[in-house]
This record gives structure tokens, C-alpha cells and sequence, in this order.
């Protein structure tokens, strides 16, 4: 396996920017950092930072405390949980997030949001009681073009590409 990336926790300044409760100073102690649960899992679990209840189709912008280091040529792509996904419909609202490898550098520290809604379609409320799983983060290699000759500079998160 090649060792490409390393999760951190941004500052707690950037965190109180993004994260809109009146405990964020105590969430932040307790934010844990992405793990694999086995020696062959492909993706690092992401875990909720607070107690997030969804009724049907409702969203949530949920501040994760955490940035990532990686190395030029991979990519850190997020997905729900299966078995959320699976048990309640919960999607990200954005179907895949793609973490690039400049993000880490952008005026929020590489600050990851993840917005997911519980896209149900039998009624059920969603719980994800803090510190439970409720993402996961794939690494992945990619290459470009023989001719790509991309010289912008990222600042910022969705859509700043595009600026």
C-alpha cells in the first residue's frame, strides 16, 4: 500500500467559523479522526462531530473538523455509509465529494463539509448519534492529459475552481 495522505484537525478558529453551535469549542476536543475499521477496508470512516437527526428530506451542512494532506496525483473521494444509504436513502447532496490535493492549502485550511440529506422514501427519521461513522473517504490515483497545461490556484471550497 503507498502512504499518500494524513488527516489533521483544522484550527479551532476555522472550526467556530464553520460550525454554528453554541458547544463548537467542546465538539472540537472531541472530533475523531477518519479511521479504516479493518486492514482491508478501501475507505476511512468519517465520523459525526455532533448528535445529527434528519427527519425525511431534510439536509444538514455538517462541519467535520478535519483536512487532509495529499500527495499531487490522488484524490480523497467521500461517499455515505452503505448501510445508511442502504437503510434511509442518505446521500450526499453533491453525490460524490472530491477532495483535491490543493484544497489543503485554501484560505479555510481544506476545512471538509459534508452535506447529506435523508432522502427516504418510507418515513423514517434519521439519528447518527456523535462519533458515529456516517462517511467514508476513498483514496484514489488519477492521471491528466498529455497536453493539460492547468496553472490556476484553488481558494476555496464548492465550485471556487470555477471562479
Amino acid at each position: 500500500m503507498k502512504r499518500i495522505a494524513r488527516f489533521e484537525k483544522v484550527s479551532l478558529k476555522q472550526f467556530l467559523e464553520g460550525c454554528e453551535r453554541e458547544n463548537a469549542k467542546e465538539i472540537y476536543s472531541e472530533i475523531t479522526m477518519p479511521t479504516r475499521a479493518t486492514s482491508g477496508s478501501a475507505g476511512y470512516d468519517i465520523f459525526a462531530p455532533y448528535n445529527i437527526v434528519l427527519a425525511p428530506n431534510e439536509t444538514a451542512k455538517i462541519p467535520t473538523g478535519i483536512r487532509v494532506f495529499i500527495e499531487d496525483g490522488w484524490v480523497l473521494k467521500i461517499y455515505p455509509r452503505s448501510g445508511l444509504g442502504f437503510k434511509y436513502r442518505l446521500q450526499l447532496n453533491n453525490t460524490v465529494g472530491i477532495i483535491d490535493s490543493d484544497y489543503y492549502s485554501s484560505d479555510n485550511e481544506g476545512h471538509i463539509f459534508i452535506k447529506i440529506t435523508n432522502d427516504t422514501n418510507e418515513g423514517k427519521s434519521l439519528e447518527i448519534p456523535a462519533g458515529t461513522a456516517f462517511a467514508q473517504g476513498i483514496f484514489v490515483e488519477y492521471g491528466i492529459t498529455y497536453d493539460d497545461n492547468a496553472e490556476g490556484v484553488r481558494n476555496g471550497g464548492f465550485g471556487s475552481t470555477s471562479k
